[in-house]
């Protein structure tokens, strides 16, 4: 049974975040979205976990949105090279997810699916950093369709399209597997301060 809890956490960096290399910082919030943006009905819309798990969890809106919260204040980096240095961001931790799916010891991989069939994948380990969230608010309104409402991960130690938006599920995996654009030749980490944007031989 699901608990509603209610709690509260902020979570900060200690310190100014720099500008990753071979990037630049904006005030401005670009829109960047591959294909149609969803008009997701709050009544039908489903979040839901299976793979590697030792829980297949299904969460209504309410459900999810019932579950511990977090505040996150930090910086969103995109491929196309701009970076907005602040922002503010309000969800459901990362780990609120894995407490209620339990992920079996075989699982190192998560695939992030979203409502539109977009996909993304990430290793298990950079998504139990504290900062990973799924966010519905941002700089304290909330999450706006176009920037992925009514929910969107964000990873903030990667590039954007890492941060999938409209996202309705995970899969738990021991190998990992490309999503949609890691088969379009981006890197299958994405990690901006090592400037993996593309995938070895497909720049």
């Amino acid at each position: 049974m699901l608990r509603k809890l209610g709690k509260v956490t902020r979570v900060r960096r200690e310190q100014e975040a720099a500008v990753p290399p071979g990037q630049f910082a904006t005030q401005k919030f670009p829109v960047m979205t591959y294909g149609p943006t969803p008009d997701v009905d709050l009544g039908e819309w489903r979040f839901r976990t299976s793979g590697l798990v030792q829980h297949d969890v299904m969460l209504t809106w309410e459900q999810l949105t019932g579950l511990d919260k977090v505040t996150v204040e930090a910086e969103f980096h995109c491929v196309t090279q701009w970076s907005r240095m602040r922002n503010t961001w309000e969800g459901v931790p990362f780990s609120e997810v894995m407490r209620l799916a339990m992920p079996l010891p075989e699982a190192k991989f998560v695939m992030v699916c979203s409502y539109g069939g977009y996909t993304t994948n990430l290793a298990l380990d950079a998504l139990m950093d504290d900062d990973v969230l799924f966010a519905y608010r941002h700089d304290g309104a909330p999450l706006t369709r176009d920037h992925g409402g009514p929910l969107r991960l964000v990873v903030p130690k990667r590039y954007g399209w890492k941060s999938a938006k409209w996202v309705n599920g995970l899969v738990f995996m021991a190998e990992d597997a490309a999503g949609f654009w890691e088969r379009n030749g981006y890197h299958m980490a994405g990690d901006p301060l090592q400037e993996q944007r593309f995938r070895e031989g497909m720049r």
